[in-house]
């Protein structure tokens, strides 16, 4: 059985999400940014403050509507080249950068990789595909990476760059947000089991 689908023949020129996503996609960026204030809380302030900016990003991004796209390759297929990606790059990275742990991390981490894979890979794909995957995958996987740096710093920006571009490119092969959401949620996942 073949894994490769037909192209989606989605008319150019639709904007996704008309005016309100860019409101959303410049709103969500700057409450993510938020996150780093955020973690020099006191313990419970910091997880109902995060749980707020996290969850508040996942369903704005989750209310906008967006066009569907057919899948170029099976979504389980592109999960699974993005778990195998993911399960080399730990593999050869080594340990995670070490955060407070609390038994709110795997939650937290979970619906982190919600939010941003709703923001980036749903919200702001969507409305730049018509532009070309290109430049939707380039601009996704980009912003994935600097919205990182403020937690990680700049020596982690070209491992996020990567795995930006990994979860871009399988928005692109799947057709949909939570084929990356997935991988970004196990990548997450991992994070906070190995530290």
């Amino acid at each position: 059985m073949s894994s490769v689908l037909p192209v989606p023949t989605r008319p150019r020129g639709r904007v996704a999400g008309g005016v309100g996503s860019p409101l959303i996609v410049g709103v969500g960026c700057a409450l993510l940014l938020a996150r780093l204030g955020v973690l020099v809380m006191p313990g419970p302030t910091r997880t109902l403050a995060l749980a707020a900016i996290l969850g508040s990003v996942a369903v704005a991004s989750l209310l906008v509507p967006v066009p569907t796209d057919r899948p170029r390759l099976r979504p389980t297929v592109v999960l699974g080249i993005g778990l195998a990606g993911l399960g080399a790059a730990a593999i050869t990275a080594g340990r995670p950068v070490a955060f407070p742990s609390t038994a709110w991390a795997i939650p937290l981490g979970l619906l982190a990789a919600v939010a941003e894979e709703a923001l980036l890979r749903r919200v702001l794909y969507a409305r730049l595909e018509p532009a070309g995957a290109v430049i939707a995958i380039g601009v996704t996987a980009v912003l994935f990476a600097s919205l990182h740096v403020p937690l990680y710093g700049w020596a982690a920006f070209p491992v996020d760059l990567g795995a930006g571009l990994l979860l871009s490119w399988q928005r692109w092969a799947s057709g949909t947000w939570t084929v990356p959401a997935a991988t970004h949620a196990a990548a997450n996942l991992l994070a906070t089991v190995m530290r």
